[in-house]
């Protein structure tokens, strides 16, 4: 006899233990089914080499949703988010620029710069607060379907005209631009140095198969503003233990209100009886009976492998097909004996507790996406690092360290393919780089892990190794995300639902979506 349940969710990624909870504060029966011996997805710690804990694909924490923290009880069940104060940048001259968690010292450093650019930094850092704080209203916003007269519909468009109404025209004209421009044109509008435009402009890229110049690229940057750690706005941290500390403390608030977590039960199809998802099959062939099926994994795979074709029209599968999520990020970890040298600032050791950012201008970033534009690793890639044992000493042995290297651009596709050669090479590129900032980095190296975008979908389960499930474009947000007419969290298969980073609001470490796919589930009455 099969097992019983009232959802069956697929993946144990931190939006599918978020719902997870959620559904079981509300009393339902669920099972998590991950395919992995530990939860977490992207969100995950792990031991590589003895002795030094890796944050192996997500690294910082910022984006997620303060009323889950709240309302989950996550910190009572082990989350500690400690702050990164600063961003450090080494420039190509031997010169530097610094962001600090105090505002009178990066003022200060950025006049080093431009006194022009000290003077407008205040101003756009209100100007994006704003902006920022407007758009995350729309997170908890189910998006309604434009084309749609469904009560629902109307309801949440009625919601978001009068959250529109409430914005001057001033505000509805500068979010309008900075959803169609890019990084670079914002960024030209505001600053001078290129220092400063090359630090922000990173922001835009993360994740995104574009260049700094590329229209679109100021929203994922605006994305990536809209952070905060404890009421801080903007401030990004680290979770103690790594971001596989986040997912464990979501699994333990799951499991304390009655969530079932199975761990290597990789699920090979959803049953479909009569119409509607009636539970899943594992690999093993061990049938699951469930009253709805939640998938909290990418949009591919949800709807074009674990059902039959036959149970979506065709154009709704073909919009899946040509939804855009192919990976631009590789990863890379570092084992240290000690903390490397950065000729730019040698003796700060506040830099090591913050994030390092290898951006010093916008020609930089757009040259790293010329050769990936070509399918090619970016000879002089963006980085963007942090030393997790600085903050949180448990990463590592006593007197050692790890370094965490988000490397743009790596291309999924890369030419030739993720042969083993051209994983070296990936690593290569990113110590030679480090290099130029901090010659004594060979002299450093215990171990190195290098995660190709390849290596991402392999292990983590993410169709092309695209972090966000999918890229923040334009025609990918909102109520366009992942199809047109369904993103509500709902599917063509009647108890189906969808809630992962491929869905509203998008990717990170926000937990929003399986949140909003679980408040959802909960509406439609089904269980």
């Amino acid at each position: 006899m099969p097992n019983r349940y009232d959802v069956a969710i697929i993946g144990g990624g931190h939006n599918g233990l978020v719902a997870a909870a959620y559904l079981a504060w509300a009393g339902k029966k669920e099972v998590v089914l991950e395919r992995r011996p530990i939860v977490g997805g992207a969100a995950v710690t792990e031991e590589i080499f003895p002795g030094y804990k890796f944050t192996e694909f997500s690294y910082v924490v910022s984006l997620l949703r303060p009323e889950i923290i709240r309302e989950l009880e996550l910190p009572h069940h082990g989350l500690k988010i400690l702050p990164l104060p600063s961003t450090f940048s080494p420039l190509e001259n031997g010169d530097y620029i610094a962001w600090w968690d105090d505002a009178d010292l990066t003022r200060r450093e950025i006049a080093r710069h431009s006194a022009l650019d000290a003077e407008a930094y205040e101003e756009y850092s209100r100007v994006m607060a704003r902006i920022a704080k407007t758009i995350k209203l729309l997170i908890r916003l189910v998006p309604p379907d434009p084309t749609s007269f469904r009560p629902r519909d109307v309801m949440n468009l009625l919601r978001l005209g009068r959250y529109a109404a409430g914005l001057s025209e001033k505000e509805l004209y500068r979010i309008a631009k900075l959803l169609t421009q890019s990084a670079a044109d914002l960024l030209d509008e505001w600053f001078e140095s290129q220092a400063v435009k090359g630090t922000k402009a990173a922001s835009g890229i993360i994740g995104t198969f574009l260049g700094p110049r590329s229209p679109g690229t100021a929203y994922v940057l605006l994305h990536h503003y809209m952070g905060e750690i404890d009421g801080a706005f903007r401030a990004w941290g680290f979770a103690k233990g790594g971001t596989g500390g986040v997912s464990n403390a979501i699994a333990r608030s799951a499991q304390a209100l009655g969530a079932e977590i199975r761990l290597e039960s990789p699920v090979q199809q959803v049953k479909v009886r009569r119409g509607r998802a009636a539970g899943v099959v594992l690999e093993s062939g061990e049938e699951i009976e469930s009253r709805v099926v939640l998938s909290a994994v990418d949009p591919k795979r949800t709807f074009l492998s674990l059902v039959a074709p036959e149970h979506f029209p065709e154009d709704f599968l073909q919009s899946v097909r040509d939804f855009r999520i192919r990976g631009s990020s590789g990863k890379v970890n570092i084992a240290l004996s000690r903390l490397p040298t950065f000729t730019a600032l040698p003796n700060e050791p506040a830099l090591y507790r913050g994030a390092i950012s290898i951006s010093p201008s916008v020609d930089y970033l757009e040259r790293a996406y010329d050769d990936a534009k070509y399918r090619k690793i970016s000879r002089r890639p963006y980085l963007d690092m942090i030393f997790p044992s600085a903050i949180d000493p448990d990463m590592a042995p006593p007197g050692h360290h790890v370094m965490s290297c988000f490397v743009q651009y790596a291309p999924y596709d890369v030419e030739g393919g993720w042969t083993d050669e051209r994983r070296e090479e990936l690593g290569e590129t990113v110590i030679s780089t480090l290099e130029e900032y901090a010659p004594d980095i060979r002299k450093c190296i215990v171990g190195m892990q290098i995660i190709s975008p390849k290596d991402i979908e392999a292990i983590a389960g993410i169709t092309g190794g695209n972090i966000f499930h999918g890229e923040l474009l334009l025609h990918q947000i909102f109520f366009l995300r992942p199809v047109p007419q369904w993103a509500d969290f709902r599917t063509p298969l009647r108890g189906y639902y969808f809630g992962a980073s491929g869905a509203h609001p998008g990717g990170g470490v926000m937990g929003a979506a399986g949140m909003l796919a679980a408040q959802e589930i909960l509406k439609d009455g089904l269980v």
